[in-house]
């Protein structure tokens, strides 16, 4: 999963301001807020470069494409979500049990944060598939590495944890999450974290 400074669990407040980036920074920027929050079929290009205050010349010099910019937004996406959700559970305290604990209020500060429109990579493999486009093999690459490298982080914690099967557990506390960020979604309902909290304490526990 998860996974536009827009879907990030926090907002990144320590950064330049955005109008002194250069051109090619602030079109990857506006449109990484744009396929979050409108989507990427609804997005044009004449809006992303309204919005950056760019030139065409700059978005197809630098990028070629809307589809290499969106690969280009994904991997920020997903570097900027990871780090901000794993320093959210690391900071839930010092023991590996209690930062796996720190899971569901780590997605709690995403969701009620003021930015969360969803998964960046659930949302791209929808529109694709929805457009008649499933079978981008970048697009579940891209989705394959995001999971993957949150799989390693909880199976780290899992590890150093002593559970049984860490990978096994991993595997479970994120389809936990999954569930919760779909659920978010679709419903918009916060109250699906609680029973996500009930969830994931019954999956720990029995592992």
């Amino acid at each position: 999963m998860p996974y536009f400074p827009v879907s990030a669990p926090r907002a990144d407040t320590t950064g330049p301001d955005v109008g002194t980036l250069p051109p090619h920074e602030r079109i990857l920027l506006a449109a990484r807020d744009l396929f979050c929050r409108d989507g990427i079929h609804a997005t044009g290009i004449d809006r992303i470069l309204q919005e950056a205050g760019a030139s065409k010349m700059t978005l197809y010099s630098r990028f070629g494409s809307k589809e290499a910019l969106l690969r280009e937004v994904l991997v920020l996406e997903g570097a900027s979500w990871r780090d901000a959700f794993f320093a959210d559970v690391l900071a839930a305290g010092p023991d590996p049990a209690m930062r796996l604990h720190g899971v569901i209020p780590a997605l709690r500060t995403w969701f009620l944060g003021g930015r969360f429109y969803g998964c960046a990579f659930m949302n791209a493999a929808a529109e694709h598939a929805k457009g008649g486009d499933d079978s981008a093999p970048w697009l579940r690459e891209l989705t394959r590495e995001h999971h993957g490298a949150i799989l390693a982080f909880l199976a780290g914690l899992a590890a150093e944890g002593a559970y049984d099967e860490p990978g096994i557990v991993a595997r479970q506390v994120l389809l936990v999450m999954d569930g919760a960020i779909a659920a978010m979604m679709v419903g918009g309902d916060p109250t699906v974290l609680d029973i996500s909290a009930r969830t994931l304490r019954a999956v720990l526990a029995r592992a």
